[in-house]
């Protein structure tokens, strides 16, 4: 039997979408367009694939709504998995979203917020033969280079230290935090869009045209490789679900938050895709390092550099604060629940806040920066949130079937069309990225093998698994 939380409930409605909102809208729509035009040379196809990738993030979002409904309680997947599949795929899912997907994902975001406000303090860093020469090699997974854009990463572990220490303070200013960034968030994009449109220098005909789209399996292959820039992106809608036992009236409260969060969010990739694509034609896109800048810069003049930078900054502070509040979570409740380090699981005497898992993620967030790169940390935790989420819906149709009478105060609308979809997709864009994922190392394209990085981190927590179940199981006997 679950134990039960502690932790208040104290998120509202509005609170509860814009953590959804501000933990989506990151980096990934300043950073990820120009890797996907080239994957993809084709305007129409980048456009598509946002689309896509929204739809099936939406249909995710379905799927945990209706779970997050029926079971509002901390923790979010892991308590799900428990209910579906047993103690010992929650205890997996648990330490993965411990040690790859949450960590990883908060890392990458740090990771791309210190990167641009360095335009503005130009950090310190080590040349390329220091960084070449201290390297940490994996077997058979690749390279890792720690000193490299050391100054960042610096900044990047005092922007979480400090997120981790407000969040452990006080769940309210966490939450007064993130309704205030998410709010100047979407001012700042909404700015963004129609400075853009309304600047007279693009053309209509960027929507359409492309020098040399790609066909057949070149093509195949970059809509995969793309959409793991879409997914990228959109990441973050689940986190509310992590958060259950703390929202109001969760029953009414989460389904409605997922709709309107997503939803809001495909409205504001699709509109940001096609605005940079009006001032700059998709190869110019494609080539460009800083996107976003560079169609400011045809649309405003050369000031674009440095209004993206403190764009970037802003839209990232706000999702890695979304993310170090929610992601925490689940550690939590495996520690309630003595399936991992006991002490994980209490909450601060005086904050009322889950103090010890929000410093444990804190730490290993900060290896993880030090360790990693964005493209490295971003495509690893995808790959294994994806892998998640597609038991997730599997585990729908097992619910069902075990619990009939259970109150559901939400159904998936669509389903088991929907869900049968959701799991397809899934299963497909799973294997095709690991099949990528290996003739890219392969080809000397990409360093590491991400997905298999990610599945090996998720593997070191079997003996975990075995050690916390024989611990407790002991204590049980000696107590009785």
């Amino acid at each position: 039997m679950p134990a039960a939380s502690s932790l208040a409930r104290k998120i509202g409605f509005w609170s509860s979408t814009s953590i959804i909102i501000g933990s989506i809208i990151g980096s990934g729509v300043f950073m990820k367009p120009s890797s996907m035009a080239e994957q993809l040379g084709s305007p129409v196809w980048l456009t598509i694939v946002w689309v896509i990738a929204g739809l099936f993030s939406l249909f995710g979002s379905l799927v945990y709504a209706e779970l997050g409904a029926m079971m509002p309680e901390t923790g979010g997947i892991y308590v799900y998995f428990r209910k579906m599949f047993g103690d010992f795929a929650a205890f997996l899912y648990g330490w993965a979203a411990f040690s790859v997907i949450n960590t990883a994902a908060v890392a990458a975001i740090a990771f791309v917020c210190a990167d641009y406000a360095n335009y503005f303090l130009h950090l310190p860093g080590f040349s390329e033969a220091v960084v070449k020469g201290y390297v940490w090699h994996i077997p058979f997974i690749g390279d890792l280079y720690p000193l490299q854009n050391f100054g960042v990463k610096m900044l990047a572990i005092a922007l979480v230290v400090g997120l981790t220490f407000l969040n452990y303070v006080s769940v309210k200013a966490g939450s007064y935090l993130q309704v205030v960034s998410t709010v100047i968030k979407i001012a700042v994009i909404a700015a963004l869009v129609f400075g853009i449109f309304f600047s007279g220098q693009g053309s209509l005909q960027n929507f359409v045209h492309a020098d040399s789209p790609k066909h057949g399996g070149a093509l195949l292959s970059g809509i995969i490789a793309a959409m793991t820039g879409a997914f990228f992106a959109y990441d973050g809608w689940i986190n509310i679900a992590s958060m259950a036992g703390e929202v109001k009236q969760p029953q009414k409260n989460i389904p409605k938050s997922l709709w309107l969060g997503v939803f809001v969010c495909i409205a504001v990739y699709v509109l940001v895709n096609q605005a940079y694509l009006y001032v700059l034609p998709v190869e110019k896109v494609a080539a460009s390092g800083l996107v976003a800048a560079d169609a400011i810069a045809v649309a405003l003049g050369n000031t674009g550099g440095a209004i993206i930078a403190a764009m970037i900054v802003v839209c990232t502070f706000g999702a890695l604060n979304g993310n170090v509040m929610a992601t925490t979570r689940i550690t939590y409740a495996m520690g309630k629940d003595k399936v991992f380090a006991a002490w994980t699981g209490r909450e601060h005497p005086k904050f009322q806040t889950p103090g010890n898992a929000l410093w444990l993620h804190g730490i290993w967030t900060c290896v993880f920066i030090i360790s990693g790169s964005f493209d490295m940390l971003a495509d690893m935790f995808v790959f294994i949130t994806w892998i998640a989420y597609g038991l997730g819906a599997v585990g729908i149709f097992m619910l069902r079937k075990k619990m009939p009478d259970a109150e559901r105060p939400y159904k998936i609308w669509g389903h088991p069309i929907i869900t049968i979809l959701f799991i397809s997709f899934s299963a497909f864009y799973l294997i095709t990225t690991i099949y990528n994922d290996i003739n890219n190392y392969i080809h000397h394209q990409q360093p590491v093998i991400n997905s298999l990085l990610g599945l090996l981190i998720t593997a070191l927590g079997l003996p975990f698994y075995f050690y916390y179940k024989s611990k407790y199981r002991k204590q049980k006997k000696i107590s009785s």
